[in-house]
């Protein structure tokens, strides 16, 4: 059965490995793109989106969303992910244009005509599903659930306590943890255990186009290490097509919307607050060798018309 997903997005290095992932995975069927400030601007987002569409021959629209949190100030993460967000590699200037419609827009035409419940998959702020759940209530009774990258139990990337993209808007965060909906917090506590190991990413250059295009875009990851590199977002998507190789827990997730500790995501691990109840389940491990295999395998079957 195909997993019908929109994925909300700030491409950024990671979010494009995602893209390429679930455009491509028969088992995935991406009914809309839509871009958000976050990794740089939402105009160069928007277009990173589209040069992934555009890469794959792919009919899948792309919207243009937010330009900047709902209300803390805009900070974006291009002294990881470049200028221009997604540099490395010469992709098509003959892109698509996006839908003349706004991000929450088309999210809200998209969910509501589905003939099937949405998965959301949102790899970078949340801003557009804060937007979406406050302006439309409605659709949330037409999502199946959202499969988010964000968050940690642990320490953060942004700041000692606050993974990026709770930190670049954690209103529209909170906004979306309180919605009632079914979240899977792809978090730090996974992402920083599967990295994609120097011998992978070795392998992927000479594997064919679409293994040079990300080999090309990785490796200008400014966080990396020896052991890899983190391709967070692409952990979202393993989720949605191997949950047996990620752990996850249910907990009740708060969110610091100020103070020095602002993005932090807080869990309440050992149930003590909340009356017992949950609003997601948190991934807390995951098969660091499966995520590498698979993803070679992924790319490996990918045949760029």
């Amino acid at each position: 059965m195909t997993i019908k997903i929109v994925m909300d997005t700030d491409p950024g290095i990671d979010d494009a490995a995602a893209l390429t992932m679930a455009l491509n995975d028969p088992q995935i069927e991406v009914k809309l793109i839509t871009s958000v400030a976050g990794n740089v601007t939402v105009d160069k987002t928007t277009k990173n989106a589209q040069k992934i569409v555009r890469f794959f021959n792919k009919d899948v629209p792309v919207a243009a969303g937010a330009k900047q949190p709902l209300i803390k100030e805009f900070e974006d993460a291009a002294r990881i992910h470049g200028e221009s967000g997604m540099p490395g590699y010469d992709f098509p200037e003959d892109l698509p244009k996006p839908l003349d419609k706004s991000a929450v827009e088309a999210l809200h035409d998209t969910i509501m005509s589905s003939d099937e419940k949405i998965t959301l998959v949102p790899t970078g702020s949340y801003t557009n599903i804060g937007l979406l759940f406050s302006e439309y209530p409605e659709v949330k009774d037409h999502i199946e659930r959202i499969v988010a990258m964000g968050g940690s139990l642990g320490k953060g990337n942004m700041t000692s306590a606050a993974e990026f993209n709770v930190f670049t808007d954690p209103d529209a965060a909170k906004i979306m943890y309180q919605s009632g909906i079914p979240i899977t917090m792809v978090g730090l506590d996974i992402t920083m255990k599967a990295l994609i190991t120097p011998a992978s990413l070795s392998k992927l250059e000479t594997m064919n186009e679409t293994g040079k295009m990300l080999h090309d875009i990785i490796i200008h990851d400014g966080d990396n290490s020896d052991e890899g590199i983190a391709m967070h977002d692409v952990n979202t998507i393993f989720y949605l097509l191997h949950p047996e190789a990620i752990k996850t827990q249910p907990m009740w997730v708060d969110i610091v919307t100020d103070g020095p500790a602002i993005g932090e995501t807080v869990g309440d691990i050992r149930g003590a607050y909340h009356d017992g109840k949950t609003n997601a389940d948190v991934c807390v491990d995951i098969d660091a060798q499966a995520f590498n295999d698979w993803f070679l395998d992924e790319v490996a079957a990918i045949t760029k018309p």
